[in-house]
């Protein structure tokens, strides 16, 4: 008698990718459970400072991430004013192309916001496209950060909220340290918006993204909520220079000798950057 090993067809899938810690931990559990083909990484874009929505990571960096991960980069432009019209028709248009190519899923790294996941569902559901979440209905807040933390994800803060955190988190590491020093009213896994990150390490890269950070400067935004009041957030964001990291082939070579990495922002001047090779010729 001859056996027959059946092999469910994975789902066809776009994640949606911030570039930051829950995105990460939410694609690394995606991946695990192997039932996802998942075609692309879809992030939305600033498309005057060609930084990331809300994270503010450049254009070159969230490509890297894209490269190291081994999925394609989609970009999706918005506005500078960032309403939710803007956003909604952009990410309309998305799905709909992605539907034509076969995609019925939308994975996202929410944690537990119900008004965000509804959101989603509301757009997304009238064009056959289903929202799956990898990080939602877990015990507790505190759990999600555990698990990212035994995870092996590697994340530096890039973006706070100017009346929560400030600047001086900018550049830290999330690790146990720094979530011990969290005040107790704040959620640690800033999913209120208190503080967003950068993913350069872990278990989703097939090798580090080398970057650098920089001078922090604030910045503020007009959001038109759904129910037509406008509010304004205002963030600490990291600065971005295109420049030679000068000791790019010194932390190449602990890599290939397999010790200890060098983690490569630690001890440097805070310049959010890229190697020379992923940089474009932006000299500002």
């Amino acid at each position: 008698m001859k056996f027959y090993e059946h092999r469910m067809e994975k789902i066809k899938a776009v994640f949606n990718w911030s570039g930051g810690k829950d995105s990460a931990h939410a694609l690394w559990r995606a991946r695990q459970s192997e039932l996802y083909d998942i075609v692309a990484l879809l992030t939305t874009i600033n498309r005057d400072s060609q930084r990331s929505t809300m994270h503010g990571i450049p254009l070159p960096l969230l490509q890297a991430q894209a490269d190291s991960i081994g999925i394609p980069l989609h970009i999706v432009n918005l506005t500078p004013q960032g309403n939710l019209e803007n956003y909604a028709e952009a990410m309309t248009c998305a799905a709909l192309h992605f539907k034509e190519q076969g995609v019925t899923h939308f994975i996202f790294g929410d944690i537990y916001l119900h008004d965000v996941r509804a959101y989603r569902e509301r757009q997304l559901a009238p064009l056959g496209i289903e929202v799956v979440e990898p990080l939602w209905g877990v015990v507790s807040s505190e759990i999600v950060m555990q698990q990212y933390l035994a995870s092996g994800l590697k994340t530096v803060i890039v973006t706070t909220q100017a009346d929560g955190l400030g600047m001086d988190a900018i550049g830290r590491e999330v690790d146990a340290d720094f979530i011990a020093s969290l005040p107790k009213e704040m959620d640690h896994n800033g999913e209120n918006g208190e503080y967003h990150t950068f993913c350069y390490d872990g278990p989703i890269f097939s090798s580090p993204v080398l970057f650098r950070l920089g001078t922090p400067f604030s910045q503020s935004y007009d959001i038109r909520l759904e129910d037509g009041t406008i509010q304004t957030y205002t963030y600490y964001i990291c600065n971005h220079k295109s420049t030679i990291w000068k000791t790019k082939d010194i932390y190449m070579s602990i890599l290939a000798t397999g010790k200890e990495r060098q983690r490569p922002h630690l001890g440097l001047p805070f310049e959010f950057c890229v190697p020379e090779e992923a940089s474009s010729s932006d000299n500002s």
